[in-house]
């Protein structure tokens, strides 16, 4: 059976506007009343969620292929692009600062046009020192022949699942340059959000790099995405939810590779896909606005830093008892200083004694007052 690049009407994708008529219409309803409620927010409240979000869509784009990356040196990195404060500094690291780098660049220059450079200066940023792991790669430039067939897979290392066989190295720069001059068209008759999710599946398909292709074609539905909103802000991650389908996605990938050219049921999973993010990003603002709202409290006026340090590590859910001696780990404090600090707070009604006492003693964190 061939792949979809080797059928003669390639790269004629094709789909049945009638079934996405409806999951289209829905994504865009969810996504307009999620838009203006972060307006109806204050700047600082959009400018955290947006903030959030990007963290989480660096995050888990990572995570979709086996990398982890540490969410302080994210979120750090971030707030360095970003030109804000980081109440909690972490070492910059390369790993997280590469795909920071990519996913603001996609975002806030949304409008700036997608060229063979800006793809280059991605991929260099994604893999600074020119290895993937151990493996040398080509950087900042198309897969090479030398390189081998380049083979989509999926899974850990020993047991990974072959999903497909990526078009030769000796294609990819003309079909990159098809590629881009339709992602740049004007297409009048084409949604912008469900270009995002054609432009993800050619990217994909097409696999121009030696590594990376995963992350920097979800950058490139992100960057659709945020044309589709006229935003230089994310308030959503697709990523995450990805990451949740992570097995979903790449079977419907592997079907979609494996059939024609109509790939209606990869469009439909695609918007299903975008319309969970967002309810997602719902329950995220939810949070936001809780957050929000314990701050705002006239009880917790003139405490220490030291004291909001920890009350948001308990806002964030902490696990567990929270006793003195945790506290004082914590804040990064003395157990005398932790002790005032509880009490202070036990005084302002933010922390209550539980019944259990001597060694068993820890306290009850109050959100609120209602």
């Amino acid at each position: 059976m061939p792949y979809i690049y080797q059928r003669p009407d390639w790269p004629g994708f094709r789909w049945d506007a009638a079934r996405l008529s409806a999951p289209l219409a829905a994504v865009r309803h969810r996504q307009g009343r999620l838009i203006g409620r972060m307006q109806g927010l204050g700047l600082a409240l959009r400018d955290e969620t947006a903030f959030d979000m990007l963290a989480e869509d660096a995050v888990k784009t990572s995570e979709i292929e086996g990398e982890v990356l540490d969410m302080s040196a994210v979120r750090s990195s971030l707030a360095r692009r970003l030109g804000l404060d980081d109440p909690v500094p972490a070492a910059i690291r390369r790993d997280a600062d590469g795909i920071v780098e990519i996913l603001v660049d996609a975002v806030q220059n949304h409008a700036a046009p997608l060229t063979e450079e800006r793809l280059f200066a991605w991929h260099a940023a994604l893999f600074p020192t020119g290895r993937s792991g151990l493996r040398r790669i080509t950087v900042g430039d198309w897969r090479k022949p030398d390189g081998g067939p380049m083979q989509v897979v999926s899974g850990p290392l020993g047991r990974e699942t072959v999903h497909f066989e990526a078009p030769p190295a000796e294609r990819v720069a003309d079909e990159m340059s098809r590629f881009l001059a339709w992602y740049e068209a004007e297409h009048p008759d084409l949604d912008l959000v469900l270009k995002a999710a054609v432009a993800h599946i050619w990217f994909v398909t097409i696999h121009p790099f030696d590594d990376g292709n995963g992350r920097i074609g979800r950058a490139l539905a992100d960057m659709m995405l945020a044309r589709a909103e006229g935003l230089a802000q994310r308030f959503y991650s697709i990523s995450a939810r990805l990451r949740v389908e992570r097995s979903a996605y790449y079977a419907t990938l592997e079907a979609a590779q494996k059939g024609d050219l109509d790939i209606t049921a990869r469009l439909v999973w695609f918007l299903g896909i975008l319309d969970k993010a967002i309810a997602d990003a719902e329950v995220h603002l939810a949070t936001v606005l809780r957050k929000a709202q314990f701050w705002a409290q006239p009880k917790l006026d003139g405490i220490s830093i030291r004291q909001r340090k920890v009350l948001a590590k308990l806002l964030d859910g902490f696990q567990g008892k929270l006793t003195a001696s945790k506290w004082a780990a914590l804040a990064g404090c003395s157990p005398d200083t932790a002790l005032r600090d509880i009490d202070d707070l036990i005084g302002r009604s933010v922390l209550v004694r539980a019944d259990a006492g001597g060694r068993s003693t820890h306290y009850l964190f109050v959100a609120s007052d209602d």
